[in-house]
């Protein structure tokens, strides 16, 4: 029995010291735990006694180190994107009304040709690195911010049939660089046909803001007026009263909807001059001309159209000389008609020159002063002067037919029936004003019912 107790002492005694162990051995390991997390955190094994100077082994790796900061916080490595890519939006420049087709290549090529031989670059510069292209239009990327500034002054250049404009783009949020249009810089006027380009000023050439500012509301308008006839109607008005800065039609563009219209000027200050074409009459309409109900701007005091037409009429407006190279901007500033001063009395147009204001846009160009009766009295010279009409006339679009009566009422003038409304436009802008044997040509649209009548009368 005795045995039995002992052997039960041994054995509570046994688990007794196994439980000891057990205790001592857990209570061991966090002992060294502790040791090793109080070493870890202690300054003399992250420091050396001696100097301060973090030892090799603590010492973390390049890989593990943050990228170095400027003094905004903001990472070397992303301030560095953040310059490239505002450097690379300050190089590029877009440009618009590319015709389609237009390869990139070529685009890149010719707009350099134009930068060295109006010495907006060296001769051997390669001002443009990289173009990309769109349908109607692209993006060029230059040598360098200056560059651009200078490629600027390419906006307007004729290319393919197309006048380019050529601006800043959408994202473009630096200062804003003086420049001319391409007309303005080589004193060469836009080619007949071709719409100009607004000019590129301090309120960031294609913003929403500056484009209202260039745009008039036209109201009353009729189903039988198209927007090629619209822009030639009132452009062609505003040039002869002198509500022009320069040569060519100041509408840049037009889109009809139901009973009004839009018109787009180039410029703001034609676009303020243009008010004054309030109540013009057109087509057995007064059309009315004001600004866009978007329009937040300042109020531009303006006449109507009875008071400007009294005032040409009378000489007391100038009229602006078309046919002449554009003066510096500065020079050819016009503020709105309301605010001119009087000027001297000018010398009138000859009657046949002028444009009837309510003239009807149609096919036919009428043309006078070109021919002499003794030009068509030789059979011989009066089919050169067939031909040579026909083929000069032919550039502007497609001419149907041509008539140059020898007697009656039509005798010495041509008549000439384009495909459009649109070509015969183009013919009256280029053929206007030119001279011919020392005769100034009058140019205008004929009645389209009266030429198929071959009633060639007045």
């Amino acid at each position: 029995m005795s045995d039995y107790y002992d052997r039960d002492d041994r054995r509570r005694g046994s688990h007794r010291r196994d439980r000891d162990d057990r205790d001592y051995y857990r209570s061991s390991r966090r002992r060294s735990r502790s040791r090793s997390r109080s070493r870890s955190r202690s300054p003399s094994n992250r420091y050396s006694s001696s100097s301060g100077i973090p030892s090799a082994g603590m010492i973390p790796s390049a890989a593990s180190q943050p990228p170095l900061s400027n003094t905004g916080g903001l990472p070397l490595d992303g301030y560095s994107t953040t310059l490239s890519a505002q450097d690379k939006i300050n190089r590029e420049l877009f440009v618009g009304n590319t015709p389609p087709g237009t390869s990139e290549a070529l685009l890149m090529q010719f707009l350099s040709g134009a930068m060295r031989k109006t010495n907006l670059c060296p001769p051997d510069a390669t001002p443009i690195l990289a173009c990309r292209t769109n349908q109607k239009f692209a993006f060029i990327e230059c040598a360098s911010v200056d560059t651009a500034n200078k490629a600027l002054n390419l906006n307007g250049v004729p290319f393919l049939g197309a006048s380019l404009r050529v601006s800043r783009p959408s994202k473009y949020a630096g200062p804003h660089i003086p420049s001319l249009t391409w007309q303005q810089l080589t004193g060469q006027p836009l080619p007949p046909g071709m719409l100009p380009v607004p000019e590129n000023n301090g309120m960031g050439g294609g913003s929403a803001e500056e484009k209202l500012n260039r745009e008039l509301f036209i109201g009353n308008t009729t189903p039988e007026m198209t927007e090629a006839m619209l822009r030639d109607f009132l452009g062609r008005a505003m040039e002869q009263v002198g509500l022009t800065r320069m040569p060519g039609n100041p509408i840049v563009s037009c889109r009809v909807s139901g009973k009004f219209a839009f018109v787009e000027l180039r410029t703001k200050e034609e676009a303020e001059n243009a008010l004054n074409l309030n109540n013009i009459p057109y087509l057995g309409a007064s059309l009315r001309v004001g600004r866009p109900s978007k329009y937040t701007g300042p109020h531009t005091p303006h006449g109507n159209w009875e008071d400007i037409l009294a005032k040409f009429m009378s000489g007391e407006l100038q009229l602006n000389n078309a046919a002449s190279a554009p003066a510096p901007p500065a020079a050819i500033a016009a503020p709105p008609m309301a605010q001119m001063p009087a000027a001297p009395a000018m010398m009138m147009a000859p009657a046949a020159a002028a444009v009837p204001v309510t003239i009807v846009p149609t096919r036919v160009v009428e043309l006078k002063q070109m021919l002499t009766q003794q030009d068509l009295e030789d059979d011989e010279e009066y089919n050169d002067i067939l031909e040579d009409t026909r083929d000069e006339c032919s550039s502007f679009g497609t001419l149907k037919n041509i008539v140059i009566p020898r007697t009656g009422p039509g005798a010495t003038k041509i008549f000439l029936e384009y495909l459009s409304v649109e070509d015969a436009g183009k013919a009256i802008a280029g053929l206007k004003g030119r001279t011919f044997d020392g005769r100034q040509v009058g140019a205008t649209y004929f009645d389209e019912i009266e030429f198929a009548n071959e009633d060639y009368s007045d």
